[in-house]
This record gives C-alpha cells, structure tokens and sequence, in this order.
C-alpha cells in the first residue's frame, strides 16, 4: 500500500485524523470525544488483484450519534487511499455486538450520497455463518481499476459460494 497523506486528508476531512502506525491505521477523533480507528489490512480472499480490507473501529464504543463530520472523513480517508492505490477494498461490519445490519445500512447510505460515487462500483452483500447470522460485506472499487471485471466477478463467485449458492 502506498502511503498515503495526511495533509491531503485533512485538507477534505472535517476532523483531524492522525496516522497511528506504519502499516495503514489512522485515527481521529469526534466532537463527542469518540477515537474512531480506520485500517486498511492486504487481504487475500480475492486473488483476481490486490485487495485491502477497510475496517472502522470505535473501540471505546463512545456514540458520536447523527454526526456527518464522521461520514465525511471517513470518506476523505478512503477517498485518499484509492487516489494513491488501484486496488480493491473489501468493507466487512462487525459482528460482536449484533448491530452489523445497522453498520451496513448507515455505510450504504454514506457512499451513496457521496460526490465522487460515480467513479466507483459498491457491491453490498449478505454473508450466512454456519448458525445462519446475518454478515454484512461490501467490495468498493474504482470503475478505472485494471482488474475491476475479474475482481467483481470473483467477490460474486465467492459470496456465492460462502452462502452455499452455485453459480
């Protein structure tokens, strides 16, 4: 992953975000003191290209309730992230707390009110466990990306094949 830069993220997010460590995690923090944590980690579930999985924490579990600043620089970060990488984001809500339904939603809701959607393809998908728990994933990749049709067509293949589908 390439570095990415913290001035052209603040210069777009409304919070000032910080880089926690040298292998992609940045953080900031809300007006209601809440420390959301932003990571990209390579993964490698999709083999068709490169691909990270983004993931959004708030470990302290602070609510920042009805707070755009949040949407908008989370949105700086991953807007950022592809400017300086063609690769493919995979965004998968967490389940500890059972409200990955609601996580999924909100994140839907964020892209697509977004400026810049156009340039991107944002495939939701529901993922069952072995207890038949709803899951929540998305892949998030740029349109200009040089392995988009594979990419697309192996994330397809793969929720498919995770929730017992054939082709």
């Amino acid at each position: 992953m390439r570095n990415l830069s913290l001035e052209d993220i603040n210069r777009k997010s409304e919070y000032i975000v910080r880089k926690e460590d040298s292998k992609g995690t940045f953080s900031f923090v809300t007006d209601n003191h809440a420390e959301i944590f932003i990571t990209f980690e390579r993964d490698d579930i999709l083999q068709s290209g490169i691909v990270y999985q983004f993931g959004i924490s708030n470990p302290k579990g602070t609510k920042s309730p009805r707070d755009s600043k949040v949407r908008e620089t989370i949105l700086a970060i991953i807007e950022e992230f592809f400017n300086k990488n063609k690769v493919a984001l995979l965004y998968i809500c967490e389940t500890g707390d059972g409200m990955q339904k609601m996580r999924s939603r909100l994140f839907q809701y964020w892209f697509s009110i977004y400026n810049e959607k156009e340039e991107y393809i944002f495939l939701p998908q529901v993922v069952y466990d072995e207890e038949e728990n709803e899951n929540y994933a998305a892949l998030i990749i740029r349109k200009d990306n040089p392995c988009f049709v594979e990419l697309v067509s192996e994330f397809t293949e793969t929720i498919n094949l995770l929730n017992g589908k054939p082709d």
